[in-house]
C-alpha cells in the first residue's frame, strides 16, 4: 500500500475514491479546507499590495497514470487562478489534503494572515470564529437547512419562536412547537471545541458564561411554553442533526393526529 509522499501510485489499480472525493453529507468545503491546512488563516495567496486571496485545495485523479495530483486554486479579481502542488498518495481524502497544504506552504506558494492590532481576538484563530458567528446564515446553519428541506420538512428562518423572547432560533417549526438552534463552538462555550481567550481573558470569559445562562433561560422558558428546543453544534455531523429532527417532526405530528 502506497505511503503519503510516493507519488501517489496505487500499482495495476485505481485509487479508491475516499482518497480524492468529498463524501456526500460531511463537513462543508471551508470547513474541511480550513482543517487540513491547520486553520483558515493557513489558506492565502499574496495578491500584493497588501491583499490577500483566500486559497483551496483541488484533487484530481488522472486514470491514465492512476495518480492524484494536488493543486492549488483561488480568485483574482474574479477570475480563478491555480498552481500545481504535488502528486499525493494517501488512502483518505483528509490525509492528502493535509499533505497538499503542507507541501504548498514548504513551496512557499501560501502566506499567514497577521492579527490586525486592533482586534481583541487572542488569535487568527478565535477572529475567525467570532467573525463567522456574528450573523445568521452560516455555513452549518445552511448545511442543515439543505438537509431538512431534501427530506420534505418545511420551516422559518430566523424567527423568535414566542413573541416575548428576543431569543430567535436559526429554524423554527410553528405548527409543531419546535425550534432548532445552531449554536457555535466559540460563542456557545462548547466543552470540545472552546478555547479559552488569552487576550481580554476575563471579557471573553464572562461573555462567554453569559452566553450559556442566557440559553439554559431561553431552552426554560420556551419548554415551559410548550416547545421542544433542540440544541445542534455547529460541529455536530448535520446528516446525524437532520435524521433527529426529521423523526421528532414526524413524532409529534403522529400523535396529534392520533389526538384528533
Amino acid at each position: 500500500m502506497p505511503q503519503a509522499g510516493d507519488g501517489g501510485y496505487w500499482g495495476e489499480r485505481l485509487p479508491p475514491e475516499r482518497a480524492y472525493k468529498r463524501r456526500a453529507g460531511s463537513v462543508a468545503p471551508a470547513v474541511e479546507q480550513d482543517r487540513a491546512a491547520g486553520g483558515r488563516n493557513k489558506r492565502n495567496v499574496d495578491l500584493g499590495g497588501g491583499r490577500l486571496a483566500r486559497a483551496s485545495i483541488t484533487l484530481r485523479l488522472y486514470r491514465r497514470t492512476r495518480r492524484i495530483r494536488a493543486y492549488l486554486r483561488w480568485s483574482r479579481d474574479g477570475k480563478t487562478e491555480e498552481k500545481y502542488v504535488c502528486e499525493v498518495g494517501n488512502d483518505s481524502r483528509r490525509g492528502n489534503l493535509a499533505e497538499a497544504w503542507q507541501r504548498a506552504r514548504e513551496k512557499g506558494f501560501i502566506v499567514e494572515e497577521s492579527l490586525p492590532p486592533e482586534s481583541k481576538a487572542s488569535s487568527l484563530e478565535v477572529r475567525a470564529v467570532m467573525r463567522a458567528n456574528r450573523h445568521k446564515d452560516t455555513e452549518p446553519e445552511l448545511v442543515l437547512r439543505r438537509m431538512l428541506y431534501r427530506r420534505g420538512l418545511r420551516y422559518r428562518v430566523d424567527t423568535k419562536p414566542l413573541a416575548e423572547i428576543r431569543r430567535k432560533a436559526d429554524v423554527v417549526f410553528p405548527r409543531d412547537r419546535v425550534a432548532v438552534f445552531m449554536d457555535g463552538c466559540f460563542w456557545h462555550g462548547c466543552q470540545e471545541h472552546h478555547r479559552p481567550a488569552v487576550k481580554n481573558a476575563d471579557f471573553w470569559h464572562d461573555k462567554i458564561e453569559a452566553n450559556r445562562v442566557r440559553d439554559t433561560e431561553t431552552n426554560d422558558r420556551l419548554r415551559s411554553a410548550g416547545w421542544t428546543v433542540v440544541r445542534v453544534w455547529e460541529h455536530d455531523d448535520p446528516r446525524s442533526a437532520a435524521e433527529q429532527i426529521d423523526q421528532l417532526i414526524r413524532r409529534l405530528r403522529a400523535m396529534q393526529l392520533e389526538g384528533c
